[in-house]
């Protein structure tokens, strides 16, 4: 959903797109599945491979760092990736608050019952659960793109949200450091948004040249840069792939 924009214009251009949600993101969860990272990576990896390829893969977020996870250790057709927030990835990276929270049994599902239960534009100061959902959609360019993001906002996801982050322990680099830290067979772009505060600059040149990865900068974006701005997104994607061989 948050990428309807973008991928609007890359088919508005003549390119096939496909956007895949995560089970319990705005998909049903299978029975059984627990929602951890590793499980989100095999999941994601088993998707790509069910894709005809090559794919030019994009991951914002925790997709992020599935996508890093898909391309460096797994077999999996693609030609290219681009993630944001490398920092996250990085091997220094200490939760924020709101994670801190999440990964914190009985404050995590108090904070986020009322995630799910707050209304768009709520308010509230930052990290608080209304302030969240607020900014989230806020962000969406279309009233049709808030209220089905809106929607998609439940209990399963809640679940998701705080089994994925407790299983990043004491980050994701922790048990995905050995493949993260050296150049990916696949080339890669990391993206930052120079407004989203969460994304560290140094520590996302950092593994960015680790990966051996290209880079480009979202000049004022924000967190939610694919929803903020789809033409600035798909200018910088569209550069990163014409220089492809």
């Amino acid at each position: 959903m948050i990428w309807n924009g973008v991928r609007e214009q890359l088919e508005g251009d003549g390119m096939p797109t496909v956007a895949v949600d995560l089970p319990g993101f705005g998909a049903p969860k299978p029975a059984g599945f627990g929602a951890s990272k590793d499980e989100y990576s095999q999941w994601l990896a088993e998707t790509l491979r069910g894709i005809d390829g090559p794919i030019d893969v994009v991951g914002h977020d925790w997709g992020a760092g599935l996508v890093l996870r898909a391309v460096t250790a797994f077999d999996v057709p693609v030609r290219s990736w681009a993630v944001d927030c490398a920092s996250v990835m990085h091997r220094d990276n200490v939760w924020h608050d709101m994670a801190q929270v999440w990964r914190t049994p009985g404050s995590g599902e108090e904070w986020i019952a009322a995630f799910v239960a707050a209304e768009g534009g709520a308010g509230g100061r930052p990290g608080e659960p209304g302030w969240l959902k607020s900014a989230l959609l806020a962000s969406c360019p279309t009233p049709a793109d808030a209220r089905q993001i809106d929607a998609s906002i439940d209990e399963v996801m809640g679940e998701c949200i705080l089994a994925l982050y407790r299983s990043a322990t004491p980050n994701i680099f922790g048990d995905w450091g050995a493949e993260m830290s050296r150049p990916a067979a696949i080339p890669g772009l990391v993206l930052r948004a120079t407004a989203d505060n969460s994304d560290d600059p140094a520590r996302s040149a950092e593994m960015a040249a680790g990966l051996g990865a290209r880079t480009a900068e979202l000049e004022g974006l924000n967190h939610w840069w694919m929803m903020e701005d789809p033409a600035a997104t798909v200018t910088a994607l569209r550069a990163f792939w014409a220089s492809l061989p």
